[in-house]
């Protein structure tokens, strides 16, 4: 077997459909869901027999771990559910994949091309968004972080020229509540590593995110949708140390109990 696609999935009904219908082409599709009370279960197994369940959520990097050690093709396509592989990138991809000899890189970067409320992000620090997806079997796992995890491996990695579309956002519901549970999370693994935070760094750090985003990162040539992506990352980032700061707070009083 040639090609594995590892999807995780929770309550996807309204996105996982596209993503499974552009890889359907592969060897083999195997989706592990953590619960999903939706229709994700039903929608995935019109595609695939190799669908599982584990809702023991320790995070985005053990989920995708865990799938990877249930694929048993040579290469793997790590996806997520609002992904879409286009005919572009899968002619890359079956040419690596067909290769009767060894391949230059065990490991395959693919360019990743956002949409935000809409628009496909071409500034703003989403392109070209290089994510490592494509690899060899055994050759790479993920960080085991809770969000924002990241393929580790100790090779160099080749780079495709086709991107990966990614509907990231489709409404501001979407990102607002992104932003929320990320940046629970994010708090709670800085807190884990003792990091520490203020209200002050909580404001300078969401005004440098906006900073960045907006001006070095060009976001005003992304017009309005990339005015808006600079106010949530910046957001995104108050609220992280915000609640990061309310963390160690909690703990000094339960410290002094």
């Amino acid at each position: 077997m040639n090609l594995s696609i590892a999807i995780i999935a929770h309550n996807e009904a309204r996105r996982i459909r596209s993503c499974l219908e552009s890889v359907r082409w592969a060897d083999e599709i195997v989706v592990l869901d953590s619960g999903s009370d939706d229709e994700t279960l039903e929608i995935c197994r019109e595609y695939t027999d190799k669908v599982f369940v584990n809702a023991d959520w320790q995070g985005f990097g053990v989920q995708k771990n865990r799938v990877l050690d249930l694929c048993s093709g040579r290469w793997i396509l790590s996806l997520d559910a609002d992904e879409r592989v286009t005919s572009e990138l899968r002619g890359e991809i079956d040419r690596i994949v067909a290769a009767e000899t060894a391949t230059p890189y065990p490991i395959y970067e693919l360019p990743r091309l956002s949409r935000y409320c809409g628009r496909e992000m071409r500034h703003s620090g989403w392109w070209p968004d290089y994510v490592a997806r494509l690899f060899s079997r055994g050759s790479a796992r993920f960080s085991e972080d809770l969000v924002h995890e990241r393929l580790i491996y100790d090779c160099k990695a080749g780079r495709l020229i086709a991107p990966l579309k990614h509907h990231s956002f489709d409404s501001l519901e979407q990102v607002l509540d992104k932003v929320d549970r990320y940046s629970t999370a994010g708090a709670q693994r800085l807190f884990e590593q003792g990091k520490r935070s203020s209200l002050s760094k909580a404001v300078i750090r969401s005004l440098w995110s906006f900073v960045r985003t907006w001006i070095f990162r060009l976001g005003f040539l992304d017009g309005r949708e990339g005015f808006m992506l600079a106010v949530s990352n910046a957001e995104g980032v108050y609220y992280k140390y915000l609640k990061l700061y309310l963390l160690q707070r909690e703990a000094k009083v339960a410290s002094n109990r």
